[in-house]
């Protein structure tokens, strides 16, 4: 063995050993192996690279598909990748644009899709590469693409069985719109971000009315306040009062609903339904008038009079302006801090639009599971017990998101996705006169003559990840892997994406195939810095997992992301931390060094009468059980700490220096008490195995030097100490 580790040296070479030995597959792991184990990756985005969020999921998936394998089970950790639909599209339109000065209208749906996958090509195997880096021994014959054919098909199939079972409609409703981007944007794919505006308060007939957008406020003719509030008691039920607003007189109408709250400003409110969510519930839960100010570009529509076709940032000081002429103006906060919302895909600014979109109804009840809703199944799916949540306080969290979801919007109009499978035939006035929803669409021969026009939209990106457990695995065939390896035994993902990502895969799970999606959900923290903020580039905290592996190791970067990091907690992470566990790495080189410098006896363990050896054995059998428990229960964390404190502080502090001699000159080495040989074997081989799925390079090189009775003897398909 060298004097060192060098992690640069083993690693590439070791993952490849694995690929070869075609291990990662179930399908070639030895032994009868009666009991499944599987899992599937939460698909990185095609374009992206390897953040610390990443390296993380990495770490303790890993752990436990090797943990598992060890133990005999018949494990699968199926890889792929996302296509992130608007990223995608608007990283490419953005290359465009910069290189060619075109738009994605100026070369077409088909030249654009052509420069998508030329780009997401080249992407996956970026990202592909820097997955393995972290040993990740994921079975990539099983290797999925959520816009691959076999995903598609899925897709494609799962849209129309909810539209044959009345849970897919198209309908106007209030949408998160990006005005940059042009389509609709669902809520997981907003970010919040704090700007200071001016917040205005003004006259609003005999009320004053707070707001920072009063671009909005045209179409205001609502005045809404709590049923309770006594301070407006003498106001009724539809009253209407004359006052003066922007554009000249205005009958306003007195609305009670208790979404107001009274404790905010004066406790009266006018609503925007068009572009407001809140507005939009209030005016559906009354009855009222819904009309549109701002236009899907970001300018004001005719309403808004002499100010109509101005772009609302530019309109906004003159309405302001105006409005403080008119003596409307009661004060201005400069101060006002809020949130806006941005579509973190495109960076556009969210602006509230009506359109006509497809949704999934979460509500309406299905014949064909019990009269039960979507929501019914959600619910349902947790409170059996059937899925489990660690840690269990973010059950509490599923459950209320559950029970305030809406319709979800499943439209994008991009052009990069899955186009939704429906077809028009429309008379020559364009009226759609037949509407056709198909897996396979119009025949040929229709669909030549041009009697049939598709959908122009894509669905949802969290469409397809929604199916991914399934999808995976072969569906809508009945593959052996659906039958063999679903529901998945775990879903490893961030607590912040429990609402977007697990919920929908339950959602979509439990109408399709009658069953949860997973048994087990297990939430990961956020990677932070050593100061506890969020990485972001504009902090220029940002960690490269890459560069750490570079450096220390991935066996090191793995540790610093498991010790310390219980279930749905944050972790602080800098680079001395990793330093720290590369030291481990090196420590435990230097013992199988140590250990393998003196040749194995063919004397027991069990015939030693030594204290020290009775000691360190006992150690081992305890350890042992604990590691095993903590790993059952999914405390990663302190199984970590368990095997390391054991390998460091029991077994090279004390044991090894008991047993060591004096130093032989001739043979230059330490000498060691013959009678501990076969215990110091016996131990290294335990601890080496218990160590695997957190170290799993460092391991496997140490038990090919000194364990491996011949190269198909790997340490990643040895038995599980027993304890």
């Amino acid at each position: 063995m060298d004097p060192q580790y060098d992690h640069k040296k083993y690693e590439s070479n070791i993952y490849a050993r694995w690929e070869k030995s075609g291990y990662f597959n179930p399908d070639n792991l030895p032994g009868e192996r009666k009991e499944s184990f599987s899992i599937v990756l939460p698909p990185p985005n095609v374009t992206g690279t390897l953040h610390m969020g990443h390296a993380a999921m990495l770490a303790v998936e890993d752990i436990l598909v090797r943990y598992n394998r060890m133990q005999g089970k018949k494990t699968v950790w199926i890889p792929g990748t996302d296509s992130a639909a608007i990223a995608t599209q608007s990283k490419v339109e953005s290359i465009l644009y910069k290189e060619e000065k075109k738009t994605r209208h100026d070369i077409g749906r088909e030249e654009l899709m052509k420069k998508i996958d030329a780009f997401t090509k080249e992407s996956e195997s970026t990202i592909i590469n820097q997955v393995k880096r972290m040993g990740s021994s994921l079975d990539w014959s099983r290797y999925a693409y959520t816009l691959d054919e076999k995903r598609y098909k899925a897709v494609m199939e799962a849209f129309v069985r909810m539209y044959n079972a009345g849970l897919i409609y198209r309908g106007n409703r209030i949408v998160n719109w990006d005005p940059q981007f042009q389509t609709t944007v669902s809520d997981d794919e907003i970010e919040y971000k704090e700007q200071n505006d001016p917040f205005y308060y003004f006259k609003y007939g005999p009320f004053v009315i707070g707001t920072v957008r009063p671009e909005t406020k045209f179409g205001d003719k609502y005045v809404v306040m709590h049923p309770n509030d006594k301070r407006y008691k003498n106001y009724k039920e539809g009253q209407k009062i004359e006052l003066e607003w922007i554009n000249g007189p205005l009958t306003a109408t007195v609305i009670k609903d208790e979404a107001v709250d009274p404790e905010e400003g004066t406790g009266v409110m006018t609503i925007t339904p068009a572009h407001s969510f809140v507005d939009f519930e209030i005016a559906k839960r009354h009855g009222l008038d819904v009309e549109p100010v701002i236009d899907e570009r970001g300018f004001l529509l005719p309403i808004a009079e002499e100010f109509a076709g101005m772009h609302i940032k530019k309109a906004r000081p003159l309405i302001v302006e105006k409005l403080k002429n008119k003596g409307l103006i009661n004060k201005i906060d400069d101060k006002y801090i809020h949130n806006i919302a941005i579509n973190y895909r495109g960076g556009g600014v969210i602006e509230p639009q009506i359109k006509l979109q497809w949704w999934v109804d979460v509500n309406k009840s299905i014949k064909e599971r019990g009269n039960k809703s979507l929501k019914d199944l959600m619910r349902e799916a947790v409170k059996s017990g059937d899925t489990k949540i660690t840690p269990a306080r973010f059950e509490k969290t599923y459950f209320h998101w559950i029970d305030n979801l809406k319709d979800w919007c499943i439209s994008r109009q991009i052009w990069f996705g899955h186009r939704i499978p429906v077809w028009y035939k429309k008379d020559s006035k364009g009226n759609i006169v037949e509407t056709l929803v198909s897996v396979e669409g119009p025949s040929s021969a229709e669909a030549s003559a041009g009697k049939w026009e598709q959908d122009p939209d894509t669905l949802d990106t969290w469409f397809s990840s929604g199916l991914w457990t399934f999808s995976t695995l072969g569906w809508p065939e009945q593959t052996e892997d659906l039958k063999n390896f679903h529901p998945i035994s775990v879903l490893e993902t961030g607590y912040d994406i429990i609402f977007f990502w697990v919920a929908r895969m339950i959602l979509m799970s439990t109408f399709l195939l009658g069953e949860v999606p997973f048994k087990q959900v297990y939430l990961h923290g956020l990677v932070r810095d050593n100061q506890g903020r969020k990485m972001s580039k504009s902090l220029g905290n940002i960690i490269d997992p890459l560069v750490l592996i570079d450096k220390y190791g991935a066996d090191a970067v793995r540790l610093s992301l498991i010790i310390g990091a219980a279930a749905g907690n944050d972790i602080k992470l800098s680079e001395d931390r990793v330093r720290g566990y590369r030291n481990f790495s090196n420590k435990v080189w230097n013992i199988a060094r140590f250990v393998t410098a003196n040749k194995q006896t063919d004397k027991s363990v069990d015939k030693s009468t030594n204290e020290d050896d009775k000691w360190i054995l006992e150690e081992l059998e305890k350890t042992t059980k604990s590691v095993t428990k903590a790993l059952d229960k999914f405390r990663l964390n302190d199984a970590a700490e368990e095997i390391y404190d054991f390998v460091w502080h029991k077994f090279a502090d004390i044991y090894l220096e008991k047993v060591k001699g004096p130093f032989d000159e001739e043979q230059k080495k330490i000498t060691v008490r013959e009678t501990a040989i076969p215990v110091l074997y016996s131990v290294l081989e335990s601890s080496l195995k218990l160590l695997h799925p957190f170290m799993p390079f460092v391991t496997e090189q140490i038990w090919s030097l000194g364990f491996a009775r011949d190269k198909q003897d790997m340490l990643i398909i040895s038995s599980w100490p027993k304890a």
